[in-house]
């Protein structure tokens, strides 16, 4: 069974089995919530530590409770039941596809590639798309058990590039304030970066698929 993927992502006979896009807009930039964003990002950034397992402590006069919230990508009950039983849950898979669409949607956010504020359920401008595996078929049953240490080189070209992101942003949100645009060489960078994280997850954590991520920052 496969996922249909929705409009400005790659089909799947064009490349990795996680797709990920992110529209150009075409309308002129809100420098004012750029200016501001990592404020305006405040409320959704609780909500998404809320969902992705976060937790928070308040202190009454009759001592201290913490309260925390369930949530995050499920990564050891899939690994099991691909080891034991040769199952993925579908909804387990939808769970971890919908929080990963979430979480790419307030990256895209915070990353300054979209002033559209993130919604919680809707697709909007981020697309990530997820083949769902039939695993008997797909997925070599023993692999989930050391997929986390096949993907260590990823992680640290991800951690370079991940420093790299960082000033990257920084000169375009300079570059926004003054000029109202986003460098393409910078967005393309930006949304590249973004995709190699997600392939990695796809393949490492959420455990999709078997095909090693590319290195490289285009689909």
């Amino acid at each position: 069974m496969v996922s249909q993927p929705p409009q400005g992502v790659p089909a799947p006979q064009d490349g990795y089995p996680v797709r990920f896009d992110v529209d150009v807009t075409d309308v002129p930039r809100d420098r004012v919530t750029v200016g501001l964003r990592i404020f305006a990002a405040i409320p959704i950034l609780i909500v998404l530590g809320l969902v992705s397992g976060g937790s928070f402590s308040s202190t009454t006069s009759s001592g201290t409770q913490t309260m925390g919230a369930a949530g995050g990508l499920l990564f050891l009950a899939p690994l099991l039941m691909i080891v034991f039983r040769q199952k993925y849950p579908k909804w387990w898979f939808d769970w971890n596809l919908a929080l990963m669409r979430f979480t790419n949607r307030v990256g895209a956010y915070i990353l300054l590639l979209r002033d559209d504020y993130p919604s919680t359920d809707e697709e909007q401008a981020v697309h990530l798309d997820i083949d769902y595996p039939d695993v008997p078929h797909d997925l070599n049953r023993w692999l989930p058990l050391v997929k986390w240490f096949l993907a260590i080189p990823h992680y640290f070209v991800l951690i370079g590039l991940g420093i790299a992101s960082f000033f990257v942003v920084v000169i375009a949100w300079f570059s926004i304030l003054f000029t109202g645009e986003y460098p393409a060489g910078m967005r393309e960078f930006i949304v590249g970066v973004m995709r190699w994280e997600n392939r990695v997850v796809g393949y490492a954590l959420v455990l999709v698929t078997d095909e090693y991520p590319p290195f490289r920052l285009k689909p």
